[in-house]
């Protein structure tokens, strides 16, 4: 059995990663996992380590590439994103992690951001003036909602005030205040978008917590929305919304790794972490202590256990703080036997699966509107559930190669995943039917490309920030161990890597980054159509 030195007993490193008098504090850190949130928490660790800190980072992953949900290709080769595509460039974690790890000169803004939406077998423009599908007039939807659903949305006025308790479904509240014509005919689409989920199951307090906090301020939902544009345009930030990349979104893992080995840290890829124990036991010590009264009290200071993990692979590899940055059932085994109380609570986290179809088409035989593309809402019974028009949104896509047009439409969400059983050329010709009905767009592919993402996203149905914070709970027992990534705080890339900075800082004993993660979570937005 191989043993990785990132953290033995061979006195080179104390429990704890203390260190005698006068000497550089010495910690050796796993990292498992290796997609965007576990590469970004071994950069932090290793960028922010002080002058009088060791640190040794290493990243065990266990497919045989790194990113995890980006992943950038090729379709008749021009070069494209086959998981997410775009960022949020309001919040500064994933634009500033590009820039620092070198790739400031290849951020690119959308070349467009005008969308539409496919409803009732008509392509509407994008309505404006709601958050998250919801909005703060009757006008913003209109062309989109019948005057049935445009007067119910005006009726809301005359209802009794907002009352929220600990958490609501998105669908279920929004319905309730509005009609379900605007859950169903955008609130849902653009949710699925970001989520792959069901409206009326995902969470308001996780998915739009803007939207929770100001409608437990106001007497109606509009209200509310119309309090949080106003308070917008009066701290309008300059710059776009989203931001890509130049080469795609699946480039930016390549350079973190880049950076985490440039500063010292070493990845491992093909290695499966399988097994997690406190060196010595099968269990860490823990900080409490129960008193004859009952009464749990704290326990005297404890050093922290050296971490010990055994990979499918037959590696053995110590550590005195170890970071889970796995999707939730992944994380769920690996914590049985160290924390059964918080592996039963991950195992409670759904996942969404759904498959991305890339398609290149000749510049001369496509017959695309223009814009970046459309959703779709679930109700209407179509197939796909969004179409991008890569070749418009992203200028860099266009000048690869002029003469082809890439489109990207995206089927499956929780609950519907039955297309997903079909092979890849059904799937192919399921998006070409839709899209031919959507835009008249009728030209075959040069090639195309299917990407399954199986259990890809993590759902937020009610009452997940609640179940997040009892696994935090669990693990606070478990001296340098902690978790991030997408089942935590919020599905997108700046928020992954937010939870990854906070998992990161809190091993430093620096818990503000996390105080600043519940004061302002990280909204995971919608990209424009196909996100």
């Amino acid at each position: 059995m191989r043993e990785t030195d990132t953290g033995t007993d061979s006195g080179r490193s104390r429990p704890g990663g203390s260190e005698g008098p006068g000497e550089a504090r010495h910690r050796k850190i796993l990292v498992i996992g290796g997609g965007i949130a576990g590469l970004a928490a071994a950069y932090r660790l290793l960028a922010s380590a002080g002058p009088d800190e060791r640190v040794e980072v290493t990243v065990l992953e266990a497919s045989d590439r790194l990113g995890g949900k980006l992943r950038a290709g090729e379709i008749a080769g021009v070069r494209v994103d086959l998981g997410a595509e775009s960022m949020l460039a309001r919040r500064p974690e994933a634009v500033g992690l590009a820039r620092e790890v070198g790739l400031a000169e290849r951020l690119e803004p959308p070349s467009t951001a005008t969308a539409s939406l496919w409803t009732r077998s008509v392509l509407h423009p994008m309505p404006k003036g709601h958050v998250m599908g919801v909005p703060g007039t009757a006008d913003a939807l209109a062309g989109v909602l019948s005057d049935e659903g445009l007067k119910r949305v005006e009726q809301e006025a005359d209802l009794p005030p907002v009352e929220l308790g600990e958490d609501v479904a998105v669908g279920e509240f929004v319905a309730a205040r509005l009609g379900r014509e605007v859950v169903d005919r955008l609130v849902e689409p653009l949710l699925g978008g970001v989520y792959a989920g069901d409206a009326y199951r995902i969470s308001l307090r996780s998915a739009v917590p803007q939207l929770f906090e100001e409608a437990r301020r106001h007497t109606s939902l509009t209200a509310a929305v119309r309090a949080i544009q106003a308070r917008t345009a009066q701290h309008q930030q300059p710059g776009p919304v989203f931001m890509g990349i130049k080469g795609g979104i699946g480039t930016l893992p390549a350079a973190v790794a880049d950076a985490v080995r440039a500063r010292g840290g070493t990845i491992l890829t093909g290695e499966r972490a399988i097994t997690l124990r406190a060196r010595g036991g099968t269990e860490a010590p823990r900080r409490t202590d129960a008193r004859p009264s009952g009464r749990s009290v704290p326990a005297p200071a404890a050093p922290e256990p050296v971490w010990r993990v055994v990979t499918e692979q037959g590696r053995t590899c110590t550590a005195d703080q170890v970071v889970i940055a796995l999707p939730a059932p992944a994380a769920a085994s690996l914590l049985r036997t160290a924390s059964p109380l918080a592996s039963q609570e991950l195992r409670g986290i759904d996942y969404a699966s759904m498959a991305l179809i890339t398609m290149a088409f000749r510049t001369s035989e496509a017959r695309l509107p223009e814009g970046s593309g459309f959703l779709v809402p679930p109700v209407d019974g179509h197939t796909i559930k969004a179409a991008t028009f890569a070749s418009h949104k992203w200028g860099w896509i266009g000048a690869d190669d002029p003469d082809l047009r890439v489109v990207r439409t995206s089927v499956g969400r929780y609950g519907d995943e039955k297309d997903l059983a079909r092979d890849d050329a059904d799937l192919v010709d399921a998006a070409r039917h839709d899209l031919r009905a959507a835009t008249g767009h009728s030209a075959a592919p040069v090639a195309a490309h299917v990407t399954r993402w199986q259990d890809g996203l993590p759902q937020y149905p009610v009452g997940h920030a609640d179940r997040v914070a009892r696994v935090r709970e669990h693990l606070t027992h478990l001296p340098g161990l902690t978790v991030c990534g997408a089942a935590y705080d919020g599905v997108g890339i700046p928020a992954c890597i937010a939870s990854a900075y906070a998992a990161a800082d809190e091993l430093r004993g620096d818990g503000g980054a996390r105080e600043e993660l519940k004061a302002n979570p990280v909204q995971s937005l919608h990209g424009g159509a196909g996100e």
